[in-house]
């Protein structure tokens, strides 16, 4: 399928640029988006994020602005911010962070000085980078200490959490990562928080958008903080949310500004306010429990094509494998896949050998094509495409990948996705 031209403007005035724009659109169109950090969004929030909202500063809050012509701009802010309340049941939201680190860094702001104990989860058990890694500046800047999970289930241990808490006495506790296929027990952590004296920080970047629709418990009644992008789950912008119980709400929007931001990115935040209003609709929860279905199928499927799943499978939107049973490096799967049209990417897998750079894992998961429609029904294909891929990675033959992009290219064709240009 052959998208049609579109950026008129962008066409005419930078053609080389409207070139490199055309041939993304095409290539979402044309591939099996597995990554689950990715996501496509509607036109309208497509819309929403190219409108003359971009000609605008605006430091401060609405109401309290440091710039005149703020008229329309404090109308959008508190839209954004009251469907993200309403949407979530929270007493205070941010919608000013511009992307999930700076909103993770204005909570260390807000709540810890230099120096100071943090504990998350270790980036190769699938935490973030964010929650004291030692490469990140949270991790230079304070004293990280980390939890992972069971070598033998995969499973986070909530009595080695405790006494690693008890023991190091944190400022504070992030739950939530990149690479966690299972339910999150907010309130196994929000104990653990309380009993050490630490302010528990809910990370739900990946599943916000599960939360919103109802196939995720809510950290809302266990967590001082919550911390979240507006893209993946959420089908928003490029953007990111801090939300929190009233008492702590004057520290986080000052540590967001003035501490760490400037002008928020008022474009950004109109299509944060669409998101939240299409997350808010009926569709949108069956659309997240489809997510949870469609990943559920998927790894029952990947399975019985013996397939490693770390921790066995998956609760949410995401699958983690461990191909070293399958004698082939996540590197070297993840490329193979590109080429056969299936975007997925490489990842390290706890307790993993090999180097970040070169792990023994793939991380994949449902979230976009669920958005283009695909359903339980196709996920058997879905597993015979990446099995026959790994195979094909294995023994270098390309004409076996070549075979599946035409394949996957020709399902894609007949599931237009969201927000891509049609005939």
């Amino acid at each position: 399928m052959t998208l049609p031209l579109s950026h008129p403007a962008l066409s005419a005035t930078d053609p080389e640029l409207a070139a490199l724009v055309g041939a993304e659109e095409q290539l979402q169109a044309d591939t099996l988006r597995l990554i689950p950090s990715e996501n496509y969004v509607s036109q309208a929030v497509l819309e929403a994020s190219g409108t003359v909202l971009q000609n605008k500063y605006s430091e401060g809050y609405a109401g309290r602005r440091y710039y005149e012509g703020q008229q329309n701009i404090d109308q959008v802010e508190r839209l954004a911010t009251a469907r993200a309340k309403a949407l979530f049941g929270v007493d205070h939201a941010n919608v000013q962070p511009y992307s999930g680190s700076p909103a993770n860094l204005a909570v260390y702001l807000a709540f810890a000085e230099p120096g100071d104990t943090v504990m998350g989860m270790a980036l190769p058990m699938g935490g973030h980078l964010t929650h004291g890694w030692g490469v990140s500046v949270t991790g230079k800047w304070f004293r990280g200490v980390q939890y992972g999970v069971r070598q033998d289930t995969g499973l986070i241990d909530f009595d080695e959490v405790r006494d690693l808490a008890l023991k190091e006495r944190p400022k504070l506790i992030f739950c939530g990562g990149t690479a966690l296929p299972r339910t999150i027990d907010f309130a196994a952590f929000a104990e653990i928080a309380r009993e050490s004296g630490a302010v528990l920080v809910a990370d739900v970047a990946h599943i916000a958008g599960l939360i919103a629709g109802g196939a995720h418990p809510s950290p809302v009644p266990h967590a001082d903080v919550i911390s979240t992008t507006t893209h993946k789950t959420l089908r928003g912008p490029r953007g990111a949310m801090l939300m929190s119980r009233e008492e702590h709400a004057k520290a986080i929007d000052k540590a967001v500004f003035p501490g760490l931001q400037g002008g928020p990115h008022n474009q950004t935040t109109a299509a944060i306010a669409v998101a939240l209003h299409e997350a808010a609709q009926p569709s949108f929860r069956d659309y997240a429990h489809a997510v949870v279905a469609n990943a559920k199928a998927l790894a029952e499927a990947l399975l019985a094509r013996g397939f490693d799943l770390v921790s066995g499978g998956t609760d949410n939107h995401l699958i983690l494998m461990d191909l070293t049973p399958k004698d082939v490096p996540g590197k070297v799967a993840a490329k193979a896949l590109d080429r056969a049209g299936i975007v997925v990417n490489y990842n390290t897998v706890p307790y993993d050998p090999r180097k970040p750079f070169d792990p023994s894992g793939v991380r994949i998961g449902t979230p976009s094509l669920t958005s283009r429609g695909l359903g339980t029904e196709h996920m058997a294909a879905v597993a015979d495409w990446i099995d026959r891929g790994v195979t094909a990675a294995r023994t270098g033959d390309e004409d076996a990948l070549a075979g599946i992009r035409a394949e996957v290219a020709d399902l894609m064709a007949s599931f237009p996705a969201p927000g891509l240009p049609t005939d």
